[in-house]
């Protein structure tokens, strides 16, 4: 999708803080962020929101669900974060590209 923020930062056009990447995924820091620990696991596939997920997105969000905790303990979270995907107008999103926000305060 050429509008699209996340799919302009996969591609480095814009710059981010990026935590890792790899060849399904790029995860980044968020630019406003709501603890002192705050990135985002997006997908390089553009998939819209949870919402349009479908059985061949199934590998994908495994991975993302898995690789969370590895980012979040190499970020200090190892007690403890919180995910959170905000899902269509209703539910928050305002970046129509899935994402899966991890954050938390390292102790």
């Amino acid at each position: 999708m050429s509008d699209c923020i996340f799919c302009k930062i996969i591609k480095g056009e814009i710059p981010s803080r990026k935590v890792y990447e790899d060849e399904h995924v790029y995860a980044f820091h968020d630019i406003r962020p709501i603890a002192k620990v705050h990135f985002m696991i997006v997908p390089k596939k553009h998939v819209d929101s949870l919402a349009h997920c479908g059985k061949d997105d199934a590998q994908m969000l495994s991975h993302i669900m898995l690789l969370a905790p590895k980012l979040a303990a190499e970020h200090g979270l190892e007690q403890g974060f919180k995910t959170g995907i905000n899902t269509g107008r209703g539910g928050g999103q305002e970046v129509f590209h899935l994402h899966v926000h991890v954050f938390g305060n390292p102790l």
